[in-house]
C-alpha cells in the first residue's frame, strides 16, 4: 500500500496518513463477524440495513461473510450535512425500501462516535416492528460506552482520530482505500466526512 495513489493523493489539504487497521486485518475480522451472525441467526435470513454511505464497503464484504440467504437495504441519515460538527439533529435522508415488519434487521454501521445517529435508527426501526433488531459496527470510539445489549456485534475499538478509508471519507475522497488510515491534518468544520461521526 506504500505506492498507493488513492492514498498519496490530498483532498483539500487532507491526506491519508498513518495505516491504523490494515486490509488483511478488516478482512478476517468480517470473516469472524459473519460466522458469528451465521451462527446466531442460523434458518434464518437476516436483512442487513446499511448506513449510507460510509458503510457501503463494509456491509458488501459482510454480507459475502454470512452462511445464509439475506436482503439489503439502506438508510442515509445525516446530523452533520457538510460540517464535522453534529447539528444534534439527526434527518433522513434516504429511507427504507422494505417493510421491517417480524423481520430479523441487523443495521450495518461503518463507525459509532458519539452514538446520536445510532439511538436515533434504532428507535425509528423498533417503531416498525422487527422481529429482532440488532446492530454490527466496523467500527467504535474507544472512549464511547455503548450497552451490550445495543450493540451486538463489533469490529473494532479505534482511538477518537479523525479516520478515512474503507468507506469513510474527508470531502467524499479516500473511500476506496482497502484500509483505514488517519487523517494527516484535521479536517475543520467545512469539510463533509463520515470518518469522524455517526
Amino acid at each position: 500500500m506504500a505506492n498507493d495513489q488513492r492514498a498519496s493523493l490530498s483532498s483539500g489539504g487532507y491526506a491519508a496518513g498513518r495505516l491504523l487497521i490494515s486490509e488483511e486485518d478488516l478482512q478476517a475480522r468480517i470473516r469472524a463477524l459473519g460466522r458469528e451472525i451465521t451462527t446466531d441467526y442460523a434458518g434464518r435470513a437476516p436483512l442487513l440495513v446499511g448506513v449510507l454511505k460510509g458503510a457501503f464497503m463494509f456491509m458488501s464484504d459482510l454480507a459475502r461473510a454470512i452462511d445464509l440467504p439475506v436482503e439489503f437495504d439502506f438508510m442515509a441519515v445525516s446530523s452533520y450535512g457538510h460540517s464535522t460538527r453534529s447539528s444534534g439533529v439527526v434527518r433522513i435522508v434516504k429511507d427504507l425500501d422494505l417493510d421491517l415488519a417480524d423481520r430479523d434487521v441487523i443495521i450495518v454501521e461503518d463507525i459509532i462516535d458519539s452514538g446520536l445517529t445510532l439511538n436515533y435508527l434504532r428507535r425509528n426501526l423498533l417503531a416498525r416492528n422487527p422481529a429482532s433488531l440488532e446492530v454490527c459496527a466496523l467500527l467504535v470510539r474507544e472512549n464511547h460506552r455503548m450497552d451490550g445489549s445495543i450493540l451486538r456485534y463489533e469490529g473494532f475499538r479505534v482511538p477518537s482520530d479523525f479516520l478515512v478509508g474503507y468507506g469513510l471519507d474527508v470531502n467524499e475522497r479516500f473511500r476506496n482505500l482497502p484500509d483505514i488510515r488517519v487523517v494527516a491534518s484535521a479536517p475543520d468544520a467545512d469539510a463533509g466526512t463520515d470518518g469522524g461521526a455517526s
